[in-house]
């Protein structure tokens, strides 16, 4: 993971499946998708994600998502293991949306100064030393300050990556295993409070630069696919009993 893009932009479209239905549409994806090369050698072709995300005290990125603004932006630090050790790779990131644009951009903090069971202000202090310069810790340092920006909880999940073989920029995941924490640490205890969810489906993502292609276009027809606006963190804040989409 420590090659991956530092910036991009792209559209994503979203679909929930259940799990005869992931199967069946995974099956047949096999003719147009190979495996990202990064989980060609991996079991089960798929790895771990963990995002620690941020809001202010009043939840503004969770309502910014519930009311559908088209313009809006979060941070999280986001990493690929569930067990800190030296070493372990870590980024700062802001993802954002400006009409049905999604971008992302993300920093790597220095593994020198690992972000493990420190939660609240200390986790802050922490991020801030350890985050390279650039316009991503900018940010974030403005943010804290006009917002007084906090950790508020961790989405886990297993991603299974493929890629267009007609077309590298066209990339398709399948997210499953969601489970949202209750916790400020990127590495809580396992005491705290925690809760699977979506169980039983999978988040399909559909990222592109430009369009769809045609046959994909065809299976959206063929099994009546229907986009959907998910966010993992807003649905980790619902089943937590943090925030409610009224």
């Amino acid at each position: 993971m420590t090659d991956t893009k530092l910036h991009f932009s792209r559209f994503e479209f979203k679909y929930i499946l259940p799990l005869e239905l992931r199967q069946e549409l995974e099956n047949e994806l096999q003719y147009f998708l190979d495996y990202d090369p990064y989980v060609v050698e991996r079991k089960d072709h798929q790895y771990f994600v963990r995002s620690l995300y941020f809001d202010d005290p009043h939840y503004t990125c969770f309502m910014d998502k519930v009311e559908g603004l088209h313009t809006r932006a979060k941070f999280r630090v986001r990493t690929y293991t569930d067990t800190p050790a030296t070493g372990t790779v870590q980024f700062l990131e802001i993802k954002g949306r400006y009409n049905n644009l999604v971008y992302k951009h993300r920093t790597p903090l220095n593994s020198q100064q690992l972000i493990g069971l420190d939660k609240g202000e200390r986790l802050i202090t922490i991020i801030r030393r350890a985050a390279v310069p650039g316009d991503v810790s900018d940010k974030f340092e403005f943010e804290l300050f006009r917002k007084q920006l906090h950790p508020v909880a961790l989405v886990d999940y297993t991603r299974r990556p493929y890629i267009s073989r007609f077309d590298p920029e066209f990339r398709l995941t399948f997210d499953s295993h969601l489970r949202g924490t209750d916790t400020q640490a990127l590495f809580p205890s396992a005491s705290v409070h925690s809760r699977q969810l979506l169980r039983g489906y999978t988040v399909m993502e559909v990222k592109f630069k430009r369009h769809i292609p045609a046959w994909f276009h065809r299976l959206i027809q063929a099994y009546e696919l229907r986009r959907v606006s998910v966010s993992k963190i807003c649905h980790a804040m619902e089943a937590l009993g943090m925030a409610e989409d009224n």
